[in-house]
């Protein structure tokens, strides 16, 4: 359903990240995912978006160089928890009704390093993992290397809300860039988008990642509907600068 070709193109980086356990590797050297369906799992109201699709992802990561992934730090904890995650690129929707339910090999890539990270529960939140291969057919996203962002900035997250297949959200702005090691916007996320690239609109470059932020659900009736803030808001959500762990990326 994204009609910017540049949004498309952004998308073809970002990544879904699954424990390992939830891959089963096929005769073909391809990959059967482990799904549920959204709507069943997180009892949601039948009226609620993509009550259909599948979820299975834990969190998000999008490509920073040849083999480096970037994420948020409290998705991935340590070493250990490193190796047991698993990067799948192209878990998406390509078209109306055809869910993804395999990923092909070349585009399952397992963690070799845990190279830096960090998690402060109210500033900066990111981890940079070495991949055991180079990435083949994704380019590395660019990142924003100056250190301002200015408020009102526009911007575009691509991730997988709750484990959903790529979602692409545009429409929201930078509220608050003056906080220590993060800013605030009014993006559209949800659990799982943790780690998720966040996307200056008119550059196209990386300005954060997504790590924290409202409430996702709300129950009313005995199932459960998004909460819903105006523009100005709630609490908005934050977004660890660029700037923290730029200078990690080649």
């Amino acid at each position: 359903e994204a009609q910017t070709p540049a949004y498309r193109k952004l998308a073809a980086s970002t990544t879904a990240l699954f424990t390992n356990s939830s891959l089963t590797q096929i005769s073909d050297g391809n990959y059967k995912l482990n799904l549920s369906q959204f709507g069943n799992r997180m009892n949601l109201c039948k009226e609620e978006p993509y009550y259909d699709q599948p979820i299975g992802a834990f969190c998000s990561g999008s490509l920073v160089g040849p083999d480096l992934m970037m994420t948020a730090g409290h998705c991935i904890r340590s070493q250990s928890s490193c190796e047991q995650t698993t990067f799948v690129f192209n878990y998406a929707v390509e078209s109306q009704g055809n869910f993804p339910t395999h990923a092909k090999g070349d585009d399952v890539y397992r963690c070799k390093t845990l190279l830096h990270r960090v998690e402060v529960g109210t500033g900066a939140d990111y981890a940079l993992v070495r991949l055991d291969r180079a990435v083949k057919d994704h380019t590395p996203l660019a990142v924003n290397r100056n250190a301002n962002i200015a408020a009102g900035t526009p911007l575009v997250v691509i991730g997988h809300p709750s484990g959903l297949p790529t979602k692409i959200t545009d429409g929201a702005i930078v509220r608050d860039p003056s906080r220590n090691g993060y800013f605030t916007a009014n993006l559209d996320t949800y659990g799982g988008n943790s780690g998720s690239a966040v996307f200056n609109i008119q550059t196209g470059l990386i300005e954060g990642i997504l790590v924290r932020g409202e409430q996702d659900f709300e129950y009313r009736n005995g199932c459960a509907v998004s909460k819903r803030c105006t523009d100005a808001g709630c609490r908005g959500e934050d977004v660890t600068k660029i700037s923290e762990l730029a200078k990690l990326i080649p």
